[in-house]
């Protein structure tokens, strides 16, 4: 019961911080996509702007990421993109492997401390009888008891863990999108500036 106990107070901890951590206004600020945007089309693209929305949610670090390389070739872009996006879904990820491991640890800690009270039981049975069958019964209830918390603990970690997953796969999803319409901002003038550099170099050209 002890291990359990220690397992089901560090469950509890890492539920309350992923709760904390992945709520949505800390990952995904509302409104935070559009004001990016905003500023590409203004031009207001100092490296300050990219430094504060860098530090200010997963998203701002992704749509930053594009911003550092704004003016490669799209390709590249993406990328980038890839590579931070990743780094950013392990950071969003941290203790859900510990999460799982405890949901599936719990029933099988459960289960031992039945196992070992039964045997233990038995090994009474055989040195000293069965005795009173009330008292039998009640050692087997307690024995069960370790198989009944192990469930309890595992549970609400494995839920947790499921639930605490695909919220990551939602706000994956909702930060590709972000970054796809912030590539579409900030391609038109890099385009219009190829465009009238071939125009310029035309007549040059002919001539």
């Amino acid at each position: 019961m002890i291990p359990l106990l220690l397992l089901s107070a560090l469950a509890l901890a890492l539920i309350v911080e992923r709760a904390w951590t992945l709520r949505r206004s800390a990952v995904l600020p509302p409104g935070l996509g559009m004001e990016v945007r905003s500023w590409a089309r203004r031009g207001r693209l100092d490296p300050a702007h990219i430094d504060s929305l860098r530090a200010t949610a997963p998203l701002g670090a992704l749509l930053a990421a594009a911003l550092d390389v704004r003016h490669r070739p799209r390709d590249e872009i993406r990328e980038r993109l890839e590579a931070v996006g990743r780094h950013l879904v392990h950071r969003m990820e941290r203790y859900l492997n510990t999460l799982g491991t405890i949901a599936a640890a719990g029933p099988l800690l459960g289960l031992f401390g039945t196992v070992v009270g039964m045997i233990e039981m038995f090994l009474g049975i055989v040195d000293h009888g069965i005795g009173d069958v009330n008292q039998l019964a009640g050692g087997i209830g307690k024995a069960l008891i370790s198989t009944a918390a192990g469930m309890i603990v595992a549970i609400p970690a494995l839920v947790a863990h499921r639930w605490f997953r695909g919220r990551v796969s939602e706000y994956v999803v909702e930060m590709e999108h972000e970054a796809i319409q912030l590539l579409d901002a900030i391609e038109p003038p890099a385009a219009a500036a190829r465009g009238g550099k071939g125009h310029a170099s035309a007549p040059a050209t002919s001539g």
